[in-house]
């Protein structure tokens, strides 16, 4: 007896089979499938048009908009490697990625113009086309795709996502495999672990997207939601009213935070908070970012036990997921394995015991490489061919992973690690404390020192002048001497990308040395 084949999601099924319904609301903007698959076409064979080959590289300058996934579905039928950039960016970073990429064309919109127009230079062979509106030295998109066939071509070997990492240590290092071969066919590879372990398919499915979709876990969630049959709502920009009332009034299914949203959406005034009702939403699916014990309680006691959260990273080398049920009784576990085969490893490469911290490493998936960067796949890299994201954690006996910290943001003080989120972790327990970051900063005694940054919770009763001899004193009894702050600086908010990461590099350049 033979085995059934696994089944297959793709935006073309569900275009032929409910054309009208809804794949995508951004706004006013709404695309059934059938209007999806068109545009995905049109850029496809525009692609072809241009001259694009099978492994070339093209990058976008692109807001919320619905054309960022055409493009993304256009560069999979088309064998291309696509880059999404950040348009967070200033005009030096986004000329990095272009060049870095060996992008062959740019697609950007009018929204983006300023930043765009860098791009268009004499001297680069790079193909500039401007979406939606006029921008200098770019090629007006929508008469191109006009004259561009919206059917299927014969011939449509797979692509690629390229995403770049975050960047926030230090320059963006774009993540790439080898494409499939030209005759494969199946669920795309953005698409597939995400279905199977998220329950992202399916026509009832009505997803909200409170991220930029330059950003591989939203982009690729948007995918999948799309592979499988569903709708995907996504904002512009975040607001936590206006993502209460989306869920509510849309009938969401499943959404994707990150815990800076979730204190967003807790410092709403009370009321508004209690008149929340969304019966229909089930799957709130977190991550990117370390979100506190007390964080991920205050959000269940809330919504209820429907938090979901992931370890990942845009390098892909393994995936831990943890639902409500079982962060209650493991407060501050990021899970258990789910893709990959996860290792701990020591200095020496050996390794470690439960409860012993070290190397949160990876196998059994296929290894990733640093676009033209070699030694920096290394790095990531053990002897055995094991791979890692960079963080610093441990298993306990029942296998749930805890993350202690990142390899690179860990400070060397007087020859001792020391591990930021542990201070972090003691400067939350004190009342008034909202949020809070350290980082490591010169010293000219013992090489570095930890410097903590604290935003205070302007709801709590105790004057913010007296938070930071209360954090003094409270690390003090917790912590010991070489992890003891050199400096508590009151700051009004803490630097993060728009999915969340915190950006210690900004905190870093900000702080003098310690003296």
């Amino acid at each position: 007896m033979s085995t059934p084949s696994a089944p297959i999601f793709d935006l073309r099924l569900h275009a032929t089979a409910a054309p009208d319904r809804a794949a995508i609301v951004c706004g006013d903007d709404r695309l059934g499938h059938a209007e999806l698959e068109a545009l995905a076409n049109r850029f496809a064979d525009l692609f072809r048009q241009l001259g694009l080959q099978r492994g070339d590289h093209i990058a976008t300058l692109l807001g919320n908009r619905p054309e960022g996934l055409a493009v993304a579905w256009a560069a999979w039928r088309s064998g291309l490697y696509l880059t999404p950039m950040s348009t967070a960016l200033s005009a030096s970073e986004l000329r990095y990625l272009v060049d870095d990429c060996d992008a062959r064309a740019v697609l950007a919109d009018v929204d983006q113009s300023g930043l765009a127009a860098t791009l268009a230079t004499a001297d680069s062979d790079v193909q500039c086309l401007a979406l939606r509106g006029a921008i200098p030295g770019f090629t007006a998109l929508e008469p191109l795709l006009e004259q561009a066939s919206p059917l299927p071509q014969a011939h449509e070997p797979p692509g690629a996502l390229m995403m770049y990492t975050s960047g926030t240590t230090g320059a963006p290092k774009g993540v790439i495999r080898p494409l499939l071969p030209a005759d494969w066919h199946g669920t795309p590879p953005f698409a597939a672990d995400l279905i199977a372990l998220f329950g992202v398919a399916g026509d009832d499915v009505r997803y909200l997207s409170t991220a930029p979709l330059y950003h591989a876990a939203p982009l690729r969630f948007a995918l999948a939601v799309t592979a499988g049959g569903g709708c995907v709502f996504v904002m512009e920009r975040f607001d936590a009213e206006q993502a209460l009332r989306l869920i509510a009034e849309e009938g969401i299914t499943h959404s994707q935070w990150v815990p800076a949203m979730f204190q967003r959406l807790l410092a709403l005034p009370a009321e508004r908070r209690a008149a929340f009702s969304a019966p229909a939403h089930r799957s709130a699916i977190h991550g990117a970012a370390p979100c506190t014990p007390a964080l991920k309680r205050a959000m269940i006691d809330w919504w209820g036990p429907i938090l979901v959260e992931y370890y990942s990273g845009s390098e892909g080398v393994g995936l831990t997921l943890i639902d409500s049920h079982e962060a209650l009784r493991k407060p501050g576990s990021v899970g258990r394995t789910r893709k990959g085969v996860l290792h701990i490893v020591g200095a020496d490469g050996a390794e470690l015991p439960v409860g012993v911290d070290g190397l949160v490493c990876f196998s059994g998936v296929a290894p990733f490489a640093y676009h033209k960067a070699p030694e920096k796949t290394s790095a990531r890299m053990q002897p055995q061919g094991w791979q890692t994201f960079g963080d610093i954690g441990h298993v306990d006996a029942d296998g749930y992973l805890y993350l202690t910290d990142r390899l690179d943001d860990m400070i060397i003080s007087g020859g001792v690690n020391v591990y930021p989120q542990e201070i972090e972790a003691a400067i939350r327990e004190v009342p008034g404390v909202w949020d809070c970051a350290v980082v490591g900063v010169p010293d000219e005694r013992f090489g570095e020192r930890p410097v903590a940054f604290v935003v205070a919770d302007h709801g709590h009763a105790w004057p913010s002048d007296a938070l930071p001899a209360a954090v003094r004193s409270h690390c003090e009894q917790r912590l010991g001497r070489f992890k003891q702050p050199a400096g508590i600086h009151l700051i009004d908010t803490l630097p993060r990308s728009p999915t969340g990461k915190l950006l210690r590099r900004q905190l870093r350049n900000a702080t003098p040395m310690v003296r």
